[in-house]
């Protein structure tokens, strides 16, 4: 199956590791993205049959993940979220503007 996805050119994440704090989590996705920002990528996932809802952070090398079924963490990662696209638009609004000058 990985190797399937290799020679499409997808590369598949080696193991994804679950944090157990969000503070942890919070952390550790802020430092990947500040790595590298062209290569991240931020997947948000509710599964209403068990009532799940996860946050991936990755960079195909590196994948952050946290899941939570607590009401009160929806607040969080939707927070959490929010700054991220914030950060992205914003550096890339500055790229494209640099290239029209």
């Amino acid at each position: 199956l990985h190797d399937a996805f290799r020679s499409s050119g997808v590369v598949v994440c080696a193991m994804p590791y679950y944090h157990q704090t969000w503070d942890e989590f919070t952390r550790a996705a802020e430092k990947l993205y500040q790595t590298d920002p062209m290569r991240v990528r931020v997947v948000v996932k509710y599964r209403h049959c068990d009532g799940n809802l996860s946050m991936k952070v990755t960079d195909d090398s590196v994948c952050l993940q946290y899941k939570t079924d607590q009401a009160q963490d929806v607040k969080k990662i939707e927070k959490f979220h929010s700054q991220l696209m914030r950060l992205m638009v914003a550096k890339e609004s500055r790229s494209v503007a640099m290239e029209t000058d």
